[in-house]
Order: structure tokens, then sequence, then C-alpha cells
């Protein structure tokens, strides 16, 4: 074992940043490339695999999750007639496949795999990204990327036949994807090439072009987005009948713009909300736009809009309710199938276009409805529901009865009979009213000292909600409790609920989560001795904030894909366009907010902090790993617990979307058994 972790030399970096002194030791560490950054980063690779590697722990949750995760998941539907395609997720299989069923195929004799990325890597490194069938479901449009960098390259599929086609597109990163209804062609998004834009700024300016099939994409048309805004993102759409395109552009994650434009030549686009603080996600039935928006109306709303009367205005066609956040919709069936949620779980209803409420559908149990999908003049819908204890699986609504069955995968019988999930509430520092979900075996009377894993999110507008997390089971199986509270900044109540969580009120997050573990402790489930905290991404900067606000609070962090350095963070990779969700440095006012939690500025020599795991990834596009590496070097040197600060950086992984099978095993397995360690739970 590595006794200690690697000496990490302070380097002075001093500056005066609109009237705030900062120093910076650890600056040097942000360029990953440098030859001295990669030898101090094998060397804590070295120094935390010298530590997890030797726990017994370790091999008692890495044979208990190859068992959790063996089983077969559903996903991310899309339908096209009497085609459905979806993901699945196989047992011992990297990656999921992509696959296609008729509705009338209850018992998928017929089934077909349409892509399996398993095929293209024998190591699992190659993953689906997203796809896009064409209106008669004969096409595919789809994105490979290699090594998590979520790099899209955008191909073409002949289902039928199997068959790719010529065409091949670089830069589609996150593409949104619309097809002719004749499947000539389709709009599509993709990032600019080095020299199209200026230096530094080829990770934004997503832009919409046409490419029509067969043709050379240097030469496709560029549809959308010159000058626009470099940070803006767009989704593209298509009238049911092919007459109108429809693009929203994104600024942030609470606001966009709706522009629409006639399928025929010369026509241009005109705007159809502008200069509005909302956010509008819509689709088009003909000549009619239907919009679900947060404008004047915090928990959302359905209105409509006829082409040919736009000067008339919106019309209001389902009211915000009380009880009832509007979360998406489809048009189905001459029907508008709406997904919402209360206390932060799932409820669906179906409502006539003239919004009237014609049915609530009853869902299996406290739980998520996922990927609703359907076709206007098409009676069925298909999406997919899980919960805590149900992995997702999907179900068909029929809209001509208001039935609904389980058509693949879905079973919670194995889960349900020993796991226990209920929902709570709390209050946070100022009196608002939290859920948090708490998970543990039925067998379990939680006496005051029970190791307890929290976690939470609270940002761009994501709620958190009853999903299935097999690598959860193993945790629980041991004897711990775990934990989700769904923090401000998400969606769970609304926009009033995000914007309490962003920008200049991010701190009433972490307020909210220190505030769960305060219950957690005071309703005799655990101590600060035996309470741990796991966050990724937003999550990591959220449980870094916690960590050294409240050191004493907590015994173990693990801290993922972090962001932890607000002062600089708008400067690597695609971070610019988090700037309307967390506030820019480059504005005093705005700096100010962003230093007072930045979670490695917090830092304090002689504290004494909690024992902290951090990870992050080589080819992570969407956060640098500069923000772990920092981190780690200060809390190396500076806490005075005694407790192991390690990190583990990753190579040829990304942010985490794509990752295959076995490497979420082994990352899970350092998680679990370093958390386990930490908070005395007995295994084995």
């Amino acid at each position: 074992m590595v006794e200690r972790p690697p000496r990490t030399p302070r380097r002075p970096a001093r500056e005066v940043i609109h009237g705030l002194e900062l120093d910076d030791p650890y600056r040097w560490l942000e360029d990953g490339k440098s030859p001295q950054v990669r030898e101090w980063t094998e060397a804590q690779n070295r120094y935390a695999r010298s530590v997890l590697d030797k726990l017994p722990q370790r091999e008692h949750f890495l044979q208990r999750l190859k068992r959790a995760l063996a089983v077969t998941v559903f996903d991310c539907p899309a339908i096209r007639g009497t085609r459905v395609f979806f993901l699945r997720r196989d047992p011992g299989r990297e990656q999921p496949v992509l696959v296609m069923r008729r509705l009338d195929d209850l018992d998928g004799e017929d089934e077909k795999v349409v892509l399996d990325p398993n095929e293209e890597s024998s190591s699992g490194l190659v993953s689906l990204d997203w796809w896009y069938p064409s209106p008669d479901g004969r096409l595919l449009a789809y994105g490979y990327s290699q090594d998590g960098d979520e790099w899209s390259t955008l191909y073409v599929l002949d289902v039928d036949c199997g068959r790719r086609l010529a065409d091949r597109i670089e830069r589609a990163r996150y593409s949104s994807i619309v097809w002719k209804r004749d499947n000539s062609g389709f709009y599509y998004t993709r990032y600019p090439f080095p020299g199209e834009v200026p230096p530094g700024e080829e990770n934004y300016h997503s832009r919409v072009f046409y490419h029509a099939l067969g043709d050379d994409p240097a030469n496709d048309q560029l549809v959308f987005g010159a000058g626009r805004p470099m940070n803006e993102m767009r989704r593209v759409k298509m009238s049911s009948d092919g007459r109108y395109l429809l693009v929203t552009a994104y600024r942030g994650w609470h606001r966009s713009e709706l522009f629409v434009r006639e399928e025929r030549r010369g026509s241009r686009f005109r705007p159809l909300v502008v200069r509005r603080d909302a956010l509008y996600e819509a689709e088009i039935l003909e000549d009619t736009v239907y919009a679900l928006t947060n404008d004047e109306a915090s928990r959302y709303r359905v209105v409509a809009l006829r082409m040919d009367r736009q000067a008339a205005g919106w019309e209001e066609i389902i009211p915000e309710s009380r009880d009832l956040v509007l979360r998406n919709f489809c048009l189905a069936g001459g029907r508008l199938v709406v997904h919402g949620l209360t206390d932060a779980v799932s409820r669906l209803l179906v409502y006539g276009l003239d919004g009237s409420l014609e049915r609530e559908v009853e869902l299996p149990e406290m739980g998520t409805v996922r990927w609703l999908v359907g076709e206007p003049h098409n009676p069925v819908v298909v999406f997919v529901f899980t919960s805590f204890t149900r992995p997702p699986g999907l179900y068909l609504l029929d809209l001509r009865d208001g039935s609904v069955r389980s058509w693949a995968g879905g079973n919670a019988d194995a889960v349900s009979s020993w796991v226990e999930a209920r929902r709570v509430f709390y209050h946070s520092r100022d009196g608002t009213r939290v859920p948090l979900f708490i998970l543990h075996r039925r067998d379990l009377s939680p006496q005051g000292k029970c190791p307890v894993v929290l976690t939470g999110y609270g940002g761009f507008n994501i709620a958190r909600t009853p999903e299935y997390n097999a690598a959860v089971l193993p945790w629980l199986e041991a004897g711990g409790v775990y934990a989700l509270a769904c923090l401000r900044g998400g969606s769970e109540y609304g926009e009033d609920w995000h914007r309490a969580g962003m920008r200049e009120n991010k701190q009433n997050v972490f307020d909210d989560f220190i505030a769960a573990a305060e219950f957690l402790i005071e309703a005799g489930y655990t101590s600060p001795r035996h309470l741990g905290i796991y966050g990724r991404s937003n999550g990591g900067l959220l449980v870094g904030a916690a960590m050294t606000q409240r050191p004493d609070l907590f015994r173990a962090v693990v801290c993922g894909v972090p962001l932890l350095d607000m002062v600089r963070y708008h400067r690597f990779l695609i971070a610019k366009l988090w700037i309307p969700e967390y506030g820019s440095p480059e504005k005093p006012e705005e700096l100010r907010w962003l230093y007072a939690y930045s979670p490695y500025h917090r830092v304090r020599p002689g504290e004494r902090y909690p024992a902290v795991y951090l990870f992050t990834a080589e080819s992570d596009t969407r956060v640098d790993p500069m923000h772990a590496r920092k981190m780690a070097a200060a809390l190396q040197f500076a806490s005075a617990s005694g407790l192991p600060v390690l990190l583990h950086v990753e190579q040829k992984a990304g942010h985490g979307a794509g990752k295959p099978l076995s490497k979420v095993i082994q990352e899970q397995a350092d998680i679990w058994a370093f958390l386990a360690w930490q908070l005395d739970l007995p295994v084995g």
C-alpha cells in the first residue's frame, strides 16, 4: 500500500478579480496535458488504487453488483406507426442494443436488433448516443461516440436491410434531428469544425443544417443559427403533416424561444415566442402549435396557437394546477397525454384537445414516468415506468379504452419484497418543505447508528424522483440506508422551485441538503459518524459545498465528475452553457455569489474534513477533470482529520453517458466499498 498521497507542490498564483483577492496554489493542475500533471495524476491513481483495491468490502460489493446489474432493462422508446424502437440492456452486455418491435408483437417473437454497439468495440467503448427514426421507421439517423467523449458521428441506417448508408457527419454532439416526410433528408444540429468559428469557441455555436441523403455533408445548407448567441442550444421538430419546421432555441434551462417556417421555397422563419423569460416546449399538429410553458405559470400550463391566427395570440388549453407540476406531454390519438409530478411522484393524465380532462391513468406504484411518446393520429402511447423497486419497463396506453399494459420488462416482485421505500418531508433552514425518499431493508429498524448515504442534485430544472438504481441494492442488502433529497434548483415544484436554487439563490440548495442530513440524525436514523454523502456533476458541487460548509456533519464524501472551482469553471470545455444557471464570474456581483460557496476556495488548512473519494475521467467533455484534481490537492494539504482523501482519474471514460457495464461495476464497487469502510457497514 502507498502510505500517503503524493506530495503536491503549491505554486503561488495570486490575483485580484473585481476587488476579490484570490489565492490559487494549484492552478498548475488545470492543464491535463502537461507532463507534470499527468505524472501527478498517475501517482494519485496509484495511491487511490493501493487503498481501494485492498478494502475487504470491495470484493463483496463487486460480486453483489455483478448480480444486481444482471437484469434486463428497457428505455428510450420511439414510435413510428406500428414500429416501436427502444433500448434494451441485457445482462452481461457492455452496451444496450437498439431494438425494433411491432405493437401487436406482445411476446417480442419477431423483435429485431437494429443497432448493437457491442459489435463496434470488443471493450464496449463505443456507445449509441441518440437515434431518430424516419416517419415510416424505415430509415434511422443515429450517433456513435467512443471513450465516453459524446462527440457523436452521425450515420444513417436502412432499418429493413440493416445496411449503413454512405452518409456520415462529424461533430453531431447532442444532435437533434427531424426527417422530411418523404425520407429524402433531414434537419439536424451539429457543432462547428475548427476554423468555422473563432478559436476556443468550437464547443459552442450549435446550428441547424439540412442534409439530403447521398449529398456531401460539406455542402449541407445552414438553416438556422447564423448570428445567434453562441451558447444557445437548439431542437428541431416538424408538424404532423410536414408543412412546418419548428426550431426551439434554449438559453440555459429557464428560457427558450420558438421559430417556425413553412416548408416551401423561399419561406423564412418567423418568431412565435421571443424575449420571454420562460420555457416553451412545443409540438405542431397540422396548423396548430401546442406548447407546455411556465410563462405566467410556475407549475406550467398548456397553450395553443393557430398558425393562421397568430395575431390572436396563445389560447390556454390546460391551466396551471395547484397540486400538479406539468412536466411533458405528447399528442396522440387526437388527445393530449400529459405527465406531471405531485410531491416528486409521477401522474399521467389524458385530456381532449380542448383541455377537457378525460381520465387519469393508474400507475403501478409511487414511481416515475419517462419517455412519453406517441403520434397525433395513433391511439397507442408508449412510456417507460420505473420506481425504486421496479426496473425500467415499457408500457402501452391504449387511448381507445384507457387500458394500460406492461409490454416489456418492469417486474418489481424480486426487489419490492425486501426493500421499503417511503417519502417523508422535512423543513429547510428557511422553513421550506422538502421531500425526502428513504430506502432500507424491510426488516431493518434504524436505531440512530445506521450507515446512511444521502444524495441529491438540485439544479438545471432536473427533478429527482423514484427511479430504479440497481447499484444501491447491495448497500441496502447489507443493512445500509439510502436517502434521496428533492432539493430546490430542480423541477419538483415548478419554475419557482428551480429559480429558488439557481444563480444568487444557489445557497438554498446546500441549505436544503444540510437540513436533510440534520433531519436524518434528529429522526434517529444515523449519526454524523455514520453519515455519508454522494453526488455527481452538479451533485458533486452539492456534496463539495456541503462538506466545506459543514465538515462536522459527515464522515464520508463521494464526489464524482464534479464542479468545484466556481471562480474559473466557465473557462473550460462547454461550461459557458451553464452561466445562465450559475452566473458569470466575469461580472462582479455574480462572482461574489460564486466565490461565497465555491468549494475549492472554502478549503481551510487545519479543518477536520471527512474522508473523501473524488473520481473523474480523462475523456469527460462536460466537466473538466481539473476540478477534481485541484480539490484533491487542496484537501490533502489542508485536512487535519487524518482521514483519507483519494482521487481516481479514469482513462477512456467520460462524464458517465455510454459507460460500458464492466466500467460501471468497477466504479460502483469503489464507491460503495469506500462508504462501507468509512461508515462501518458490516458486509460478508
